[in-house]
Protein backbone atom coordinates (compact mmCIF):
# COMPACT_ATOMS: atom_id res chain seq x y z
CA UNK A 1 0.00 0.00 0.00
CA UNK A 2 2.39 2.66 -0.90
CA UNK A 3 0.23 4.37 -3.88
CA UNK A 4 -2.53 7.41 -3.91
CA UNK A 5 -5.37 8.08 -0.79
CA UNK A 6 -7.75 7.47 -3.53
CA UNK A 7 -6.32 3.45 -3.98
CA UNK A 8 -4.95 3.34 -0.10
CA UNK A 9 -8.77 3.91 1.19
CA UNK A 10 -10.09 1.66 -1.63
CA UNK A 11 -7.34 -1.08 -0.75
CA UNK A 12 -8.20 -1.04 2.89
CA UNK A 13 -11.82 -0.72 2.85
CA UNK A 14 -11.78 -4.11 0.58
CA UNK A 15 -9.17 -5.84 2.72
CA UNK A 16 -11.31 -5.43 5.43
CA UNK A 17 -14.08 -6.62 4.00
CA UNK A 18 -16.69 -3.77 3.42
CA UNK A 19 -18.61 -1.83 0.90
CA UNK A 20 -18.63 1.66 0.35
CA UNK A 21 -21.97 2.13 2.17
CA UNK A 22 -20.35 0.15 5.64
CA UNK A 23 -17.50 2.59 5.31
CA UNK A 24 -19.58 5.25 5.15
CA UNK A 25 -21.74 3.96 8.21
CA UNK A 26 -18.50 3.45 10.19
CA UNK A 27 -17.45 7.02 9.63
CA UNK A 28 -20.67 8.61 10.04
CA UNK A 29 -20.65 10.32 6.27
CA UNK A 30 -22.36 9.24 3.18
CA UNK A 31 -21.89 6.24 0.75
CA UNK A 32 -21.16 9.57 -1.77
CA UNK A 33 -18.39 10.96 0.09
CA UNK A 34 -16.57 7.23 0.03
CA UNK A 35 -16.97 7.02 -3.27
CA UNK A 36 -15.75 10.83 -4.03
CA UNK A 37 -12.51 9.77 -1.92
CA UNK A 38 -12.01 6.43 -3.69
CA UNK A 39 -12.17 7.84 -7.38
CA UNK A 40 -10.42 10.91 -6.58
CA UNK A 41 -12.60 13.64 -6.95
CA UNK A 42 -12.65 14.69 -3.67
CA UNK A 43 -10.32 15.05 -0.69
CA UNK A 44 -11.26 13.97 3.45
CA UNK A 45 -10.70 16.89 5.34
CA UNK A 46 -7.96 16.69 7.84
CA UNK A 47 -10.00 15.21 10.70
CA UNK A 48 -11.62 13.01 8.24
CA UNK A 49 -8.49 12.07 7.07
CA UNK A 50 -7.52 11.34 10.26
CA UNK A 51 -10.55 9.32 11.64
CA UNK A 52 -9.83 6.91 8.26
CA UNK A 53 -6.33 6.32 9.67
CA UNK A 54 -7.31 5.65 13.08
CA UNK A 55 -10.69 3.16 11.51
CA UNK A 56 -8.31 1.41 10.07
CA UNK A 57 -5.41 1.61 12.61
CA UNK A 58 -2.85 2.80 10.08
CA UNK A 59 -0.76 6.02 10.44
CA UNK A 60 -1.71 9.12 8.19
CA UNK A 61 1.45 8.85 6.42
CA UNK A 62 0.51 5.31 5.72
CA UNK A 63 -3.08 6.21 4.30
CA UNK A 64 -1.10 9.05 2.01
CA UNK A 65 1.13 6.78 0.58
CA UNK A 66 4.22 8.35 2.44
CA UNK A 67 5.37 5.56 4.94
CA UNK A 68 5.78 1.81 3.69
CA UNK A 69 5.22 -1.45 6.23
CA UNK A 70 1.89 -2.15 7.82
CA UNK A 71 1.41 -1.34 11.67
CA UNK A 72 -0.04 -3.32 14.52
CA UNK A 73 -1.84 -2.12 17.14
CA UNK A 74 -0.49 -3.75 20.16
CA UNK A 75 -2.21 -1.68 23.05
CA UNK A 76 -3.54 -4.07 25.70
CA UNK A 77 -0.63 -6.90 25.78
CA UNK A 78 2.36 -6.94 27.80
CA UNK A 79 5.93 -6.55 27.36
CA UNK A 80 6.28 -10.53 27.22
CA UNK A 81 3.72 -10.98 24.17
CA UNK A 82 5.13 -7.68 22.41
CA UNK A 83 8.20 -9.32 22.93
CA UNK A 84 6.64 -12.49 21.42
CA UNK A 85 5.78 -10.52 18.21
CA UNK A 86 8.54 -8.89 17.46
CA UNK A 87 10.81 -12.30 17.17
CA UNK A 88 8.00 -13.48 15.37
CA UNK A 89 8.24 -11.08 12.63
CA UNK A 90 12.34 -11.38 12.78
CA UNK A 91 11.82 -14.80 12.40
CA UNK A 92 9.31 -14.50 9.40
CA UNK A 93 11.66 -11.97 7.66
CA UNK A 94 14.55 -14.22 8.07
CA UNK A 95 12.39 -16.79 6.59
CA UNK A 96 11.39 -15.08 3.42
CA UNK A 97 15.05 -14.08 2.59
CA UNK A 98 15.84 -17.55 2.51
Amino acid sequence: MDSSLSENIKYLRVQNGLNQVDLAKRLNVTKQCVSNWENDNVLPSVSMLNQIADFFGVSTDRLLGREAGERLDLSGLSDEQITHIRLLVKDLRAANRK
